[in-house]
């Protein structure tokens, strides 16, 4: 997601980095491949000239702040500029019927349910229904989603047109008190005039709370072209972009808040049903710059392992007391907070290395597998493991004796490491991360 934005933006900003002096000449020629790079990525041609305007005045001319070096000067203006054109602050979705409308084939249906099982995890009553007659498979498709989540799905007898449908689910939603509607559209083009009219009247009748554009990443400047349409016919309050991690440009990202003048709420990033991410400008301004993104980083983390056990766990790493049983607890953990590829781009100052990273999650069930065919005892105690407990393990577990032998080299030598640091009084030569005051968030 975004890798070619980042990739760029961050070589432009290393070449200002690593300048002896910052002059008017090479902050504008970092502002030129900065707007290249914008408009590589697909963002909007009038959006992309009027951000770099907008840094050009803000820099060009101005003193520095005395807390601030020229470079980290420009790098924060960039920061907030970013932030900015992204849409400020994260707008949380409105309580109440939520319509959803945009092009058949976006993921719309599919998008629902993964937000309404995002919101029954945050404790919310939801209920979802559909509306689209004219496709019973969508219909079907969307139930067969509510029942995994867990949610209601208001269906209705045969022979009833949309609008009717969509009154009576609003109907009752309010009757069991549901904090939030998710409402299906059939999907449309723009063009069609008795769709479109039909929308109207759907939000005549149910007079939503909010009126979402679901529109596919890949598509780039086209779904912005037809969610203009949508916009000026119905009013959206805001936009949810699918396929965001199959979109390395992320132009649309960037040109939603301007071209629209509506937030961007969701953006999904994945198949699974908990591939839907709350939209928050400054995270991905802050991925786009090369710096990570570790507020969502920790939440992911948090969903996974209580405070507690991470305070147990931390104690034990760090004391070198902790045993192979910990040590599969460990990638469990890290397996179950997504994709090792996704994690690492969270990571300050890794994303833009990822093109060269190959990822083997593979090698967690490896490892997890010769730990299982172990005995709670050798577990404990690896040292009790010689040539026949060795043999047996990589046979129980599908590897080789050899696979067995650099598991346990590496546990030892993490534990020599760990209590080498203890001594030591914690990690030698760590190097520190950039500490830039963008809107007094630190790294």
């Amino acid at each position: 997601m975004l890798e070619l934005l980042t990739e760029k933006f961050s070589g432009a900003l290393d070449k200002l980095t690593k300048a002896r002096k910052i002059t008017e000449k090479n902050v504008n020629q970092t502002l030129r491949e900065i707007r290249l790079a914008l408009l590589e990525a697909d963002v909007d041609y009038e959006v992309a000239k009027n951000f770099v305007k907008r840094i050009r005045e803000k820099v060009v001319g101005r003193e520095v702040p005395k807390n601030l070096s020229p470079a980290e000067f420009v790098i924060k203006t960039v920061y907030e500029e970013l932030v900015n054109i992204l849409g400020g602050e994260r707008e949380e979705l409105k309580e109440g019927t939520v319509l959803f409308v945009g092009l058949q084939g976006t993921g719309k249906t599919t998008t629902i349910g993964k937000l309404a099982n995002l919101l029954k995890k945050e404790g919310k009553k939801v209920a979802v229904s559909s509306t689209d007659v004219r496709r019973p498979a969508a219909m079907l498709q969307l139930e067969r989603l509510a029942e995994r989540v867990g949610v209601p799905y208001y269906g209705f007898e045969e022979g009833l047109s949309a609008v009717d449908i969509a009154k009576r689910a609003v109907s009752k939603a309010k009757e069991e008190g549901v904090d939030y509607l998710l409402l299906d559209t059939a999907g449309r083009l723009h063009v069609d005039e008795e769709l479109m009219t039909e929308l109207e009247e759907i939000k005549s009748v149910t007079n939503p709370s909010e009126i979402i554009y679901v529109a596919d990443a890949m598509q780039g400047q086209t779904a912005l072209e037809t969610a203009k349409t949508f916009h000026e016919r119905l009013g959206l309050t805001g936009v949810i972009l699918t396929k965001m991690d199959g979109d390395a440009r992320g132009g649309v990202a960037l040109s939603v808040k301007e071209v629209l003048g509506v937030p961007i709420k969701f953006i999904g990033v994945g198949e699974k049903i908990e591939d839907l991410e709350p939209f928050y400008p400054d995270r991905i301004a802050q991925r786009i710059l090369g710096l990570g993104d570790i507020q969502s980083l920790v939440e992911r983390a948090q969903e996974v392992i209580t405070e507690d056990k991470a305070q147990v766990m931390a104690t034990k790493v760090m004391t070198g007391e902790f045993d192979l049983e910990d040590l599969r607890d460990m990638l469990r953990m890290i397996q179950q907070m997504g994709p090792l590829d996704k994690l690492l781009s969270m990571i300050p100052g890794v994303a833009p290395q990822l093109k060269h990273i190959k990822v083997d999650e593979k090698q967690f069930k490896k490892i997890e597998a010769i730990i299982n065919s172990m005995t709670p005892e050798e577990r404990r105690n690896p040292k009790i493991i010689n040539m026949s407990r060795k043999k047996r393990i990589a046979k129980g577990s599908g590897t080789t004796v050899s696979d067995v032998n650099k598991l346990l080299k590496r546990y030892e030598e993490m534990k020599k490491m760990m209590k080498k640091l203890q001594k030591a009084g914690g990690i030698p030569h760590m190097p520190k991360m950039p500490k830039f005051p963008f809107g007094g968030f630190r790294f």
